[in-house]
This record gives C-alpha cells, structure tokens and sequence, in this order.
C-alpha cells in the first residue's frame, strides 16, 4: 500500500504534501465533528480554508486523482522523505472523518491583502555568482530533492531548495533575475547578485507565469481562484505593496504568454473557445473566439499567429493575431504538444516540430505558407522537441532510454542511449548552441552534460528525478526572431558578412549602427538600385531572394549583432 501510495504522489508532482503538527486526539464524545478534527490536526500547515501554508492545498479538485483508501493511508502513515509525520494516534474513524471532509465543497478565496502578506524576504548571505556570459545562464529543476541547480557550461554555480515547480521558469531581460512558479501559488524569486532570496503567494493554485516585455510586471495565471494576477517586479520587498492588480477571470485559464514585440500577453482557456489578448500596460484586455478551446498553444517567433489545439478536439488551427482571422487548420489524430514544439529554418522556408500525446511520431509542419509535411516515427512516445539556432539537431526524448536526433536538413535520424535501461527526458542547450544537458529520470539519475555538436559526454552530475532546465535565450521569447535569423544568416550572409567582424563586407555590427532599418531592407532587397544611394560608386553585394519573414528574422539577427561581443 505504501508503495503504491508514494508512486502516486510522484505522479501528480508531490502537489499533495501533508504536513500537521501532533497533537492529542481529541475527545469525540464533545468534539466529534470532521471539521474539528481537521483544524486540531491539519489547519496549522495546510490552513484552516485548506488553501495550505507551509504545506501545500488539500481542496477536493486537487485531490480527484486519490482515492479515499489513498488519502486514508497517507495520513495514517505519513510519508518518507518529506515533512508529513504519521498520525497513528488517531483512529480510523477519525482517520476517515477527515477525508470526508476534505471532500466537501470550498469557496476559494486569495485578495490582494493576502498576497501582500505572503511576502517572504531572506535577508541570507548567498554569494553573487560569477557568469560569464549570460546567454549561457542555465536552471535545472532537481524534483526529487526540490532543488534549483544555477548552471553556467558544465558547472554548477548555486543550488537552492524549491519545490512543486509548476511552469517555466521566467527570465528579466538583462538575465539578472529568474522567478519560479510553484503548483500552489508560490513564485520564488532568484538574483545573481544575491541568490534565492525571496518569494510570493500570487494564489492558491497556479498555471504558470509571464513577464512584460520589459520585465517590469509579473503576470500570473490562476485557476483556484480565477484570475490573472499582476505583480511589479521591483516592489516584491518586505514590508511592500508589490500587487497592481487581480483581474477575476471566468474560466480555466490554460496559460498566458508574453509577446516580444509589442505590450501584450496572451491567455488561452481550458473550458471555453476564447482567446485573450492582454495590453500589458493598461491591462485591458480583448477577446477573440476560437472554433474549439486551446488546451495548449504557441506563438509564432513573429508574434503574427496563435498555433493550437484542443485536448479532445481533431484539429490544428492557426490564428492571425492582427485580424482574429482563422487562416489555417488541419486533421490531426491526438494533441500535439505544441508550447515544447521547436522551429527552425532551411533553405528558405521556416518549420516546427511537435510530439503528439500517445504516439510514437514527430508530426512536422510548414510555418508563413502553413502546411502539414508528415510524420517522423521516433520509436516510442515522448514529450519534448527541443534545438539552438547554433545546433544541426532536434533533441527527442521518446519515453524510454534513448535520445533521438533528427538533423534538420533532411531529417535523417541518429539514436544515442545516454545510461541503459533507464529513462532519458528533455533537453535543453545552452545559448551559444555547444552544451545539452540530459535528464536521467529515475531517484538515482543524472544530469549529463553532452558536447552538443560532437555528441560527446563531457560531464554527469548525481541528481534525483532532474526533470526541466531553462537556458535564458532558448526561454526568452525576444531571441525566438534572433534565432531564426542566425540560420538564414548561416545560409545566406556566411561567405561575405560577419556579425562582429568585418569580412568580405561590413560587420552586421558596423550596418546597424550606421544604417537605418529600412535602409538595410532595401539594401538586402534591391543592391543594385540603392547602392549609390549610399554613396558607393558600385556594389558587390548580389541580389538574393529575400522573403518577407525571411527579411524580418535577419533584421533581428542584424540587431542583436550591434550589441554583441566582438568575438
């Protein structure tokens, strides 16, 4: 029984944690009421609402996937490892008492005030970490242990305690700081010049967070109770008043994702076929109707088009942001897993990849002119797509020992089994596109650190149930555009332009900084027609076939390169 009951707390991410503090049994001749034995028992760490304190919500939504005998067991006997004490004092009667009334009906309540409260700030003496390049900054998520490992290349810079991580991790845009979610509400916060040093209950139970364009305002996605809640970043202090806003939102809000081009986020619903659109900065919003609910969504590197699709529904169907226009769908036979897709660009045209729930395939797809290209068998049936502009190869994990890789020029696969026999998921690569790291998902894993280009093991670290890892550029929306135009730069630049250096021409560096945007467009499209314009008696500069997506990514890439490193 104890084993079956600790497989299925690990299954549903430890998000029913008991904690209490021991006391006498009370007397049932006077006090024999559910209620009664839950606050005397229980209230102190789980709250007297059972909206949880220090140990996590007990509300009957989040306890579904446990039966009576479950919930039973666990208090009775506690649970190892954890801050869950047994309560065999108390009687089986009283034992199911309190289960009876964790299934009653709750009204959810958590105001602005009691986010305001929540706020924890340690003072601590946790030592800046020293990065050298911050595109290459790393967060591993160590669930079995409940740590945060700080990465940088293949060292390990800081570890703190975090657990019940929900979501992706959220980066400010200098990389200074990243904010955690947790499944219950809490957001921890991370500075690299002082370490974990704070967090915040944003709700009782969240989806996942966002950050503005600017990183000035945290928004968080909450389905108990429902609502977007808004958070200023620089005010999350002791003894502050961080809160701008709680915005009650009817609906199971799936997710909400910020754009990189304008102040705007986008949210999405479980239960209704409604499509968000936040202003960031007045906080208004605007809905646009969907033909189903997007159980799982992402947006194009252009923050042009919302691609989704339904839980149960059959279709893949694309969104033009601009003018709520559905311009595109497609048949497809289960949900694809579309926020861990991966794009990616050859010779001329843009695609995505995304695994599908249950199945054994990669479905690949065309991006700008939409359309469904095939499937590529993986062998088994996995989560995550993931790849770096500067890497050849989607990285695949197909549920079992194996990690797949598909050269993105023409598709052609190579399997590598990382440790034998035990189970290989998600990898993620560092920014400049020469490291992976690899979860070994089993209490006696690993974090190994591959070479990403030679597919050599450089590096494993011990780690219990390592599960996400969160590179700063691969996380940050705004390098998505800058992404994408390294590999049309790599295709169509390479032989004359460097992005620092000067070469055969200009640095891309030297062009932004003395060009104009438009005149780098018309430059690229029309050499021949704008080259006296500029002042040059001739040009050398062909004139290469530049589509419209194709001219926007490498702007991006041109713009990036002004604030490189010369190197």
């Amino acid at each position: 029984m104890q084993k079956r009951l600790t497989a299925a707390v690990g299954s549903t991410l430890l998000f029913v944690v008991f904690c209490a503090v021991i006391s006498a049994a009370p007397d049932l001749n006077t006090t024999a009421k559910d209620e009664e034995l839950y606050q005397t028992n229980c209230a102190l760490c789980h709250h007297p609402q059972r909206i949880g304190t220090t140990a996590s919500a007990l509300l009957p939504v989040l306890l579904k996937n446990f039966s009576d005998n479950d919930l039973a067991g666990i208090i009775r006997n506690g649970l190892p490892a954890t801050q869950m004490p047994p309560f065999s004092h108390l009687s089986d009667e009283e034992i199911n008492m309190i289960v009876a009334f964790l299934r009653k009906p709750a009204s959810v309540t958590w105001k602005e005030d009691d986010i305001k409260r929540s706020i924890t700030i340690t003072d601590g003496d946790a030592m800046p970490v020293k990065i050298k390049d911050t595109k290459n900054l790393t967060a591993v998520v160590e669930k079995g242990n409940s740590k945060v490992w700080v990465m940088e290349g293949d060292s390990i810079l800081d570890k703190f305690d975090y657990s019940n991580i929900h979501g992706g991790l959220k980066f400010t845009p200098d990389a200074g700081k990243f904010f955690i979610p947790a499944r219950d509400g809490w957001v921890g916060i991370y500075d690299t010049s002082r370490g974990f040093y704070g967090k915040i209950r944003v709700c009782v139970n969240l989806r996942n967070i966002a950050l503005s364009r600017d990183g000035s305002r945290l928004f968080a996605a909450c389905l108990l109770p429902e609502s977007i809640v808004v958070v200023d970043v620089e005010s999350i202090k002791k003894d502050s008043a961080p809160v701008v806003k709680v915005i009650p939102i009817k609906g199971k809000i799936n997710a909400i994702y910020e754009l990189h081009s304008r102040d705007e986020a986008i949210f999405t619903f479980r239960d209704k076929p409604l499509l968000g659109i936040m202003n960031t900065k007045s906080l208004s919003i605007d809905y646009m109707k969907l033909r189903k609910p997007f159980d799982d969504f992402f947006i194009d590197p252009l923050d042009s088009y919302v691609i989704g699709s339904s839980r149960n529904g059959k279709l893949l169907q694309v969104y033009r942001i601009k003018d709520r226009k559905k311009i595109f769908d497609y048949p497809i036979e289960s949900m694809p897993h579309l926020f861990s897709a991966s794009c990616w660009y050859n010779k001329g045209s843009f695609y995505f990849a995304t695994a599908h729930i249950g199945k054994t395939y990669l479905s690949i797809w065309k991006m700008y002119d939409w359309a469904f290209l095939g499937k590529v068998d993986v062998g088994g049936s996995g989560f995550f797509v993931r790849t770096n502009s500067n890497n050849p190869y989607l990285w695949i994990d197909n549920g079992s020992d194996e990690l797949v890789l598909i050269d993105k020029r023409d598709l052609s696969q190579k399997k590598i089994v990382p440790v034998k026999g035990k189970r290989m998921i998600h990898t993620e690569i560092s920014g400049d596109g020469n490291i992976a790291y690899l979860s070994i998902y089993e209490n006696d894993g690993n974090l190994i650190v591959y070479d990403a280009l030679t597919l050599k093991e450089q590096k494993r670290f011990p780690a219990n149930l390592p599960v996400g890892k969160y590179n700063f550029v691969n996380k940050s929306r705004r390098y998505d555009p800058v992404q994408l135009g390294g590999e049309v730069f790599r295709q169509k630049c390479w032989g004359c332009h460097h992005p620092t250096h000067e070469a055969f021409g200009p640095s891309f560096k030297w062009i932004y900084e003395n060009r104009n945007e438009n005149t780098i467009r018309a430059y690229i499209s029309h050499p021949h027609a704008t080259y006296s314009a500029l002042g040059y008696a001739r040009t050398s500069m062909p004139e290469i076939k530049t589509g419209a997506e194709e001219m926007e990514f490498l702007l991006s890439f041109i713009k990036e390169s002004a604030h490189a490193k010369d190197n």
